[in-house]
């Protein structure tokens, strides 16, 4: 059931109330969806707020114009040394060490995850199983019917990871090097039906090392042998795998992260070598069931452990200082962090920092923190913008009025990227274009007077990358948006010198006739009617 609250009802409410929850993960319709007012879309956010069943909590909320987001209640509880009260299959990571000081601000930042969440965002991860992995091949292999090729190539990375779950890592503990090992998938006929025949290239000594990988497969893997004083893409192209095309050139598709010495050495040596595109491409583009319950899981993790250890900030405290804490919670939480982008006011005018980490948090800094981590392989990519839970609040109108013209620049520019970030949601919809929805954002901010500002694209699809195709940049014009595509929407403005501003959350598209809300949260602080009187 749905209950609208009215202005005067906001009002009443206990400061932490005024969170709205807005999903971290859009399902968008196959038409667009209807515009709103950025009023009209406050009193929707305030009706979802309502429905807690598939709603997380915010991270790193903000106030805007009216109400400052105050500080927290710390939480007694201690910190719990396991995650199986919530999801006993997701282990709690070890965390690392950091300076004495920063402990306090650790154990109440990992206590406020876990007594605010009971970690049950990671209920809808499920790690994928072997039929997960066949399914992805079986795909493959029908899209390599639909495209017009012989076979798809890929050398253990990303994609080696999507399709048999080995990493250039697990293969190469130490480095890349020179013999290639290559999966090789082709497409055949059972029982009418198209599905995945996989092989792999491996050099004659490594051959059993392969097989030991563990690779999901329901058979033990096929597996064609070079000895190295031999041509690894001769002795290939002669095996049995390309047999039913001998006297032609096999037409293969390689993976965008191929190497170039192997797709040479390929070409040189009887195939025709494609680079990654087409339905191929789109297999990986398009998240399963499974993925999304992961995606789920650590976008919202992440967003919660953000928004957990903001509570617990001081005045003081250095952007390294954040970026250790921060971490660890997310660890303490069962995600693995990859990276962490810490930036105080001017440090954030640059979208990805460089600066040294050591600029002092105080009450009116703008923070800007990137961060993502993983699980179960797939990434999370969130970022917030916000102010200190110590920043005083403004109590009437009289003290509104008070706010000093860097506040209100900041509150002002915030405003304007979380309105950009709103016009692109109304573009992530089936059948839109990569391009409309950046140019949606873009729009937005350039009509504000910072056009200039906006310096980057509006997103990127997401998955086992955090950076993977489609990507929405303005120029992208011929990609369409399919049902079940992963992105970030991430609109900012960095003044130069002075601070910067983003705000990134992760969406999905859906085939449905209307939008939809699902789970996770938007950071959003109501505007009431104290606000209304404040011209920026």
């Amino acid at each position: 059931m749905e209950e609208s609250l009215e202005v005067d009802d906001i009002r009443t409410k206990d400061i932490d109330e005024m969170v709205t929850q807005r999903p971290l993960i859009l399902v968008a319709g196959r038409r667009k969806p209807r515009s709103h007012s950025m009023r009209q879309s406050q009193q929707l956010q305030c009706r979802y707020s309502k429905l807690k069943v598939v709603l997380a909590t915010v991270a790193a909320a903000l106030f805007i114009a009216g109400k400052l987001y105050g500080l927290s209640k710390l939480h007694s509880r201690p910190a719990t040394t396991t995650l199986e009260s919530a999801n006993g299959h997701v282990p709690r990571l070890p965390l690392k060490d950091i300076p004495e000081g920063l402990k306090p601000l650790q154990d109440c930042s990992i206590n406020n995850i876990f007594a605010d969440t009971r970690l049950d965002f990671l209920t809808s991860a499920k790690q994928p199983g072997v039929s997960d992995y066949v399914n992805r091949r079986d795909r493959l292999a029908r899209a390599l019917v639909a495209d017009g090729y012989d076979a798809f190539v890929v050398e253990p990375g990303y994609t080696f990871t999507y399709y048999a779950n080995v990493s250039q890592p697990d293969w190469e503990v130490w480095e890349p090097e020179e013999r290639p090992f290559l999966m090789v998938v082709r497409s055949t006929k059972v029982n009418g039906s198209i599905v995945a025949d996989t092989s792999f290239l491996v050099p004659s000594f490594e051959a059993e090392r392969a097989r030991l990988l563990g690779m999901p497969f329901k058979a033990p893997i096929q597996v064609v042998t070079y000895e190295e004083h031999r041509n690894p893409y001769a002795t290939f192209l002669q095996s049995s795998v390309f047999e039913d095309i001998s006297g032609n050139r096999p037409k293969i598709m390689v993976d965008e992260e191929m190497r170039d010495f192997i797709s040479r050495g390929l070409a040189n040596n009887g195939f025709d070598v494609i680079g990654l595109g087409g339905q191929v491409e789109r297999v990986r583009q398009i998240k399963s069931e499974v993925e999304i319950g992961i995606l789920k899981a650590v976008n919202t993790g992440t967003v919660e452990s953000l928004r957990a250890m903001r509570k617990c900030l001081v005045p003081g405290l250095t952007e390294d200082d954040v970026t250790q804490v921060l971490d660890n919670t997310m660890r303490a939480a069962g995600l693995d962090p990859f990276f962490d982008i810490v930036l105080f006011d001017e440090n954030a005018s640059n979208p990805h920092g460089g600066t040294n980490g050591t600029k002092g948090l105080e009450d009116d800094t703008m923070v800007l923190i990137d961060v993502g981590a993983h699980l179960f392989g797939y990434s999370s990519d969130i970022c917030r913008s916000f102010f200190p839970p110590f920043l005083p609040q403004p109590n009437s109108v009289r003290d509104l009025a008070k706010l000093s013209d860097d506040l209100k620049e900041k509150l002002h520019v915030w405003d304007v990227v979380f309105a950009a970030q709103t016009a692109s949601l109304s573009e992530l919809h089936e059948n839109s274009s990569a391009a409309a929805v950046d140019i949606a954002a873009r729009r937005v901010i350039t009509k504000a007077g910072f056009g200039a500002a906006f310096t980057h694209r509006v997103g990127h699809g997401i998955g086992i990358k955090a950076h993977e195709s489609p990507y929405l940049n303005k120029g992208n014009i011929n990609t369409t948006l399919i049902s079940g595509m992963a992105f970030t929407s991430e609109p900012g403005i960095y003044l130069l010198d002075k601070f910067g501003v983003r705000h990134e959350d992760v969406l999905l598209t859906y085939l449905v006739d209307e939008e939809h809300w699902t789970h996770g949260i938007r950071s959003l602080i109501l505007k009431d009617a104290l606000a209304a009187q404040l011209a920026w």
